[in-house]
């Protein structure tokens, strides 16, 4: 990736540009072009270069700062958008990344910022400690986990510039991560203000989720395999290489860049190219679920929204199967560009390779490269509800009658010692028990898997409409804090629309007022103005309290 440089006077080093353009392009991110003529990313990148050059003071952008390209859309008629990370003297800055926006001609139309004004602070040697920081995280991983001996602490701090939570400061960014009693991993992020060692913010590390699927929960699927010698392995050659490996009720500390121990992901390999026999006995079992959730999320992305794999460059991740000891979890992780999955305790949950649980949490990975919503208050609440909403369109996409589509989120590995029938609930998310039906301002001091719920309901009302319904054999009421009806405009167009909203306009600070302009905006984009679905979402919000 590059980074370019601004002078005092707001406008970015010509030196800058050259550097910006020649590092992307020797990254051969893609060709210029499009097969239908669109300009690739490459010609993007170049044009919001320039763009910044005459707009970086509107921007906020100072001659201290540097930007970094994250990510880049290009729409079917060729407007261009092009997401920036932004560093203040070298430091990341929380809250600096932009989407800069673009006619199709490459003109500068606008910019959606996580958070505006200039950023203006010495950088000095902080106040603070990095050992003492680290310790106060330390502290704050351990009172999460409410006393629990945890083994193997460790934690690292880095130096940032907090811009997310009101005037920009400096900060120590600090992630901890340990093993609790079973040796299974626990981390967390926790920000502190480096002049003064108050206490930020703090948020779980691992983005977590349980959910739903098959050959245990899916029936017999197909699966692409690479032959090797006599050998079939779990690879997939068609999906970016995408594998499942077994790693052998091991636990890894290798969580944002912390790294104890790996869990092994030792790829499973068969004879005969069939595997599995849909029972827990049989190891290779839970990684079809596993594999098979990874092709239908990769496939969803890549037919329904255009995107080339979980990052959009054709990479594939991987899974590993049987983590740790009656693991309760599973999740995505950036550092290994993975998915983990646990077996479950037998009383809670059944192992979690589920087809929604992959959608859920890989969805996780397209956020993290693109609106890398903040995972703590309402953006952490929007981005679990991202991972819901897209994981069960995942589901639906999928099509498949061991597990049809349904607005339930985990229903298949929830056990009777659960005490429910799913762990969320779209279309009324209070049905949980912890979950918000609707907004209100201290929604942002939920866990962010309630939260979610003000989003989950939109979703759901968006798609489906408000009232009772019965959909593919299941129960649903689905009520509205207005108490006006709404009229559904159909799952498709919701995964469009809100796919649209993160990847283009959402940013790390977006909340929920943000999240309804972020839709609209998509909506417009993509039926106009005037349209049905424009009206539609902006009902679906209000009848959630977002107004």
């Amino acid at each position: 990736m590059s980074r370019t440089r601004h002078t005092r006077g707001g406008r970015l080093a010509t030196a800058g540009i050259a550097a910006t353009t020649a590092t992307l392009l020797a990254a051969v991110l893609s060709p210029t072009a499009h097969a239908d003529d669109r300009p690739g990313p490459a010609t993007a990148i170049q044009n919001a270069a320039a763009a910044l050059l005459d707009h970086a003071t509107a921007l906020g952008l100072t001659s201290a700062e540097s930007t970094t390209v994250r990510d880049v859309i290009v729409d079917k008629d060729g407007t261009q958008h092009v997401r920036y990370d932004r560093a203040y003297d070298r430091l990341p800055v929380l809250g600096g990344d932009f989407v800069v926006h673009l006619t199709p001609d490459g003109a500068y139309r606008g910019a959606n910022r996580a958070t505006r004004g200039t950023i203006s602070l010495p950088t000095t040697t902080p106040k603070l400690s990095a050992p003492k920081a680290a310790d106060l995280a330390v502290n704050a991983l351990r009172a999460a986990n409410l006393g629990e001996t945890l083994k193997s602490v460790k934690a690292r701090p880095e130096l940032v510039v907090d811009a997310l939570h009101g005037a920009p400061r400096l900060a120590w960014r600090t992630n901890a991560a340990g093993l609790d009693s079973l040796g299974n991993p626990v981390a967390r992020t926790v920000l502190t203000d480096a002049l003064t060692g108050a206490q930020i913010d703090a948020w779980d590390s691992i983005e977590t989720a349980t959910g739903d699927g098959k050959s245990l929960y899916s029936g017999t699927v197909g699966l692409e395999t690479t032959l090797s010698g006599s050998t079939y392995q779990l690879k997939d050659p068609t999906r970016g290489n995408t594998y499942t490996g077994d790693a052998a009720n091991k636990t890894d500390l290798c969580f944002l860049g912390i790294c104890f121990q790996r869990a092994p992901a030792t790829l499973f390999t068969d004879a005969d190219n069939h595997w599995g026999t849909g029972s827990t006995a049989d190891r290779a079992s839970a990684a079809v679920d596993a594999q098979y959730g990874t092709n239908e999320t990769w496939d969803y992305y890549k037919n329904v929204h255009g995107r080339n794999g979980i990052a959009g460059d054709g990479k594939g991740s991987y899974n590993r199967v049987h983590y740790g000891s009656n693991y309760n979890n599973a999740f995505w992780d950036d550092s290994c560009f993975c998915m983990t999955y646990g077996d479950g305790d037998g009383t809670t949950f059944g192992p979690l390779v589920a087809l929604d649980v992959a959608g859920h949490e890989m969805t996780h990975g397209v956020t993290s490269k693109t609106a890398a919503l903040t995972y703590s208050g309402e953006s952490g609440g929007l981005n679990e509800a991202t991972s819901d909403i897209l994981g069960t369109m995942v589901e639906w996409y999928a099509n498949n009658a061991s597990d049809p589509g349904d607005y339930l989120i985990g229903e298949k590995i929830v056990r009777s010692g659960f005490g429910g029938t799913a762990l969320r609930y779209m279309d009324k998310p209070s049905k949980d028990g912890n979950s918000a039906d609707y907004w209100s301002s201290s929604v942002g001091n939920l866990d962010v898997h309630y939260s979610s719920g003000v989003a989950n309901h939109f979703a759901y009302l968006l798609a489906e409409g408000s009232g009772a319904k019965t959909i593919n054999g299941v129960a649903y009421d689905s009520p509205t804090y207005n108490g006006k009806t709404v009229t559904g405009i159909g799952r498709d167009k919701v995964g469009k629309i809100w796919y649209r909203a993160l990847t283009v306009y959402m940013t790390s600070s977006t909340n929920y007022a943000g999240a309804r302009t972020a839709t609209l905006n998509a909506a417009k984009d993509l039926y106009g103005s005037g349209s049905a679905e424009y009206d539609a979402v902006a009902a679906a919000w209000s009848a959630v309290n977002v107004n």
